[in-house]
């Protein structure tokens, strides 16, 4: 029986099947755990490098003294170790321990983000934007890209919790923090941008329900990355009567079933009752044992801000955004989430 002959009768053998699965399993996690030790070590290294030279210079107090210091301390180390070590990589090893003074949070941080990560959030001047961005890096395990692609769509403006005062926006955070449980006021986002789609100018509801399983990906990565989709034109039935819901999602995070109905027009204030009654249907009907109490979003074409702030829709578990089926240009993008965020921000 030749070698060759063995392999296969060998693999063919269920025991022997699961033997290699397994084995095959320890070396992915053993390679994991060393992936995850090497960024740890670098991240804490290049930590410990910017406090120690912040040390130095907060001694001496002297600005010009200090771009000396590190101008000198990178000529040699980029000598000896490379490129790495450069000025401007100091600098930002330097910031790093200006910002996250506490070793531990450092140490916790270091096992879930690579010091690519740490680059870009450093380069965020709100703490709060920061610490938004840092939780949600880990907890939703966002790649590098996709940490830019968040702060390129202003993800932290567009999302609930930024229309609340700042006291409240910190206090979540750090509960979100300590439980790593997410909250609708953290997932829900206004406007929803759905410009990866394509679609035509002119596009009828069923266009964009179509559209968006089309790139189903692309848009629960908007929506969250915790969202798995269940179902298209969810038929919930009465014994008269049956009604559809446009799409229904589970999300992980939160525990619960997340009802969607998309509009092309403006908002009106009766999509409100229609959507309770969906929840009402689903909590009786489709909620599970440990499951908390399913939630709804009208995503709409327009809406009036004032004309739903009449609804109070806060205790509802009913959340109203806006779809852009195209990405304004950058600048005017960047301008009108920031407004609103202020508007929003001094409104609550």
């Amino acid at each position: 029986m030749t070698q060759e002959t063995i392999s296969l009768t060998s693999l063919e053998n269920p025991q022997h099947k699961k033997l290699l699965n397994d084995i095959v399993q320890l070396i992915h996690h053993g390679q994991q755990r060393v992936a995850t030790e090497v960024n740890s070590t670098i991240v804490l290294l290049y930590w410990s490098i910017g406090k120690r030279i912040n040390d130095e210079l907060l001694e001496e107090k002297r600005g010009e003294y200090g771009d000396k210091v590190i101008e000198s301390v990178a000529q040699q180390l980029s000598f000896e170790f490379g490129k790495g070590y450069s000025r401007s990589a100091l600098f930002r090893m330097v910031r790093f321990a200006k910002l996250y003074p506490n070793l531990e949070i450092v140490a916790t941080v270091s096992r879930q983000l690579s010091w690519s990560h740490i680059v870009i959030l450093c380069q965020i001047e709100d703490d709060l934007h920061r610490d938004f961005y840092m939780q949600m890096s880990c907890v939703e395990k966002w790649s590098v890209r996709m940490l830019r692609q968040k702060l390129d769509s202003m993800l932290f403006e567009r999302t609930t919790i930024s229309s609340q005062p700042q006291k409240v926006i910190e206090y979540e955070l750090e509960k979100f923090k300590n439980t790593q449980q997410l909250t609708p006021q953290l997932v829900f986002r206004d406007p929803c941008i759905l410009d990866f789609m394509g679609l035509e100018t002119k596009y009828s509801e069923s266009d964009l329900e179509s559209a968006i399983l089309d790139h189903i990906t692309e848009f629960i990565q908007e929506l969250g990355t915790n969202f798995c989709f269940l179902a298209r034109q969810k038929r919930m039935a009465t014994k008269n009567k049956d009604r559809y819901l446009d799409l229904l999602f589970f999300h992980r995070g939160m525990r619960r079933l997340v009802a969607i109905e998309l509009k092309m027009g403006d908002f009106e204030p009766e999509h409100k009752g229609q959507m309770e009654w969906y929840l009402r249907w689903l909590d009786k009907n489709e909620r599970k044992e440990g499951e908390e109490k399913p939630i709804g979003i009208i995503l709409c074409a327009n809406k009036d801000q004032e004309d739903v702030e009449y609804l109070e829709l806060d205790q509802t578990g009913i959340h109203i955004a806006q779809y852009l089926t195209e990405l304004p240009p950058q600048t005017a993008f960047r301008r009108e989430a920031a407004c609103c965020y202020r508007l929003r921000s001094t409104a609550a």
